[in-house]
């Protein structure tokens, strides 16, 4: 099995270097492929230097090439996995990086459940100077388990499975073709929108192993899009996944309307954290009324923690402890 990290970038030449570096020096092989949104701040020099540089028995592992104009994110991811090569997708944007062994860990994990379409890590959210704030949580005991894929869009719905951000995430390289790539159309969400479709066709890994790490800082593109614009994308991921719900599920879910009253209510608290008095009052309404969105939220703030035991659990089973 051979993975290609395909690592998306535009103006981030500082933090791309380090985005490569942990790419190539996994400790196994792998394809890297960096894919530059028509940057006009070196990115193409460096990178054309920096393979030079290699090794040449080295130089082929690393690969770049550039949009001929700006395109937008998704259609840089989409345009890098048309050019990759291996069976397995690692994402990875400019900002992130992985930790060394990150690829090795979810080789050995794909290897023991061939019906595994998308893998997810736990990840580090570390600031500027990579200094640790938090961590994701642990979905359960051991190492790593698979979720059946009748289960899985049952727990997304209830933020009960949490595949994360690209640093997280890896794909079979076929499911995310079935899939249909990356919606060019979407702005903020466009990695969950891809989680959704990708996870109709197989099951799901989850390694409780800190193997990717996420910066956050100011230049982050979700800092830009606004509480109203994540709220109306939220609400749209939501009634997507609502709808490929297994039917099996179907008599335990919550009405639609209060799984937007929920959403409202969220979005309205991170508002209220972030002292953005003038967004809550826009945000909140006649959902602070609703017990069930109250209850939905208490249960995903505990869920988000690790904090709640969820009945699809019982289906997740023990890879490897």
């Amino acid at each position: 099995m051979k993975f290609s990290v395909v690592i998306t970038t535009y103006n981030r030449l500082e933090l791309l270097k380090r985005a490569i570096n942990s790419a190539l020096n996994q400790t196994i092989e792998c394809e890297v492929i960096v894919a530059d949104d028509c940057s006009s701040d070196g990115t193409s020099e460096y990178v054309k230097n920096f393979k030079e540089q290699l090794p040449p028995e080295q130089q082929q592992r690393l690969i770049y090439f550039c949009n001929s104009k700006n395109s937008g994110h998704a259609a840089t991811v989409n345009a890098g996995i048309e050019k990759a090569k291996g069976e397995w997708i690692k994402f990875l944007d400019d900002d992130d990086y992985l930790a060394n062994n990150c690829l090795e860990e979810m080789q050995r994990a794909i290897a023991l459940h061939e019906n595994a379409v998308i893998c997810s890590c736990i990840a580090s959210q570390v600031n500027e100077l990579e200094v640790e704030l938090s961590r994701t949580p642990v979905l359960g005991p051991g190492l790593a388990f698979y979720i059946p894929q009748a289960d899985i869009h049952y727990a997304m719905l209830l933020e009960r499975l949490p595949f994360g951000t690209p640093v997280q995430v890896a794909c079979s390289r076929e499911a995310f073709l079935k899939s249909g790539g990356w919606d060019t159309n979407l702005i903020g969400c466009d990695d969950i929108d891809s989680w959704i479709r990708i996870a109709q066709f197989g099951d799901a890994l989850i390694l409780n192993q800190c193997l990717g790490y996420r910066t956050i800082w100011s230049g982050g593109y979700d800092q830009k899009i606004f509480l109203q614009k994540r709220l109306n994308t939220n609400i749209l991921m939501k009634e997507k996944i609502y709808a490929l719900v297994n039917e099996q599920y179907r008599s335990e879910i919550p009405a639609f309307d209060d799984i937007i009253n929920y959403l409202k209510l969220h979005w309205a608290m991170v508002a209220l954290k972030q002292k953005r008095i003038s967004h809550f009052l826009k945000l909140v309404d006649a959902s602070i009324l609703s017990l069930t969105a109250w209850r939905l939220l208490l249960a995903c703030a505990l869920a988000r923690r690790g904090n709640l035991h969820t009945p699809n659990l019982r289906k997740i089973v023990l890879i490897e402890s």
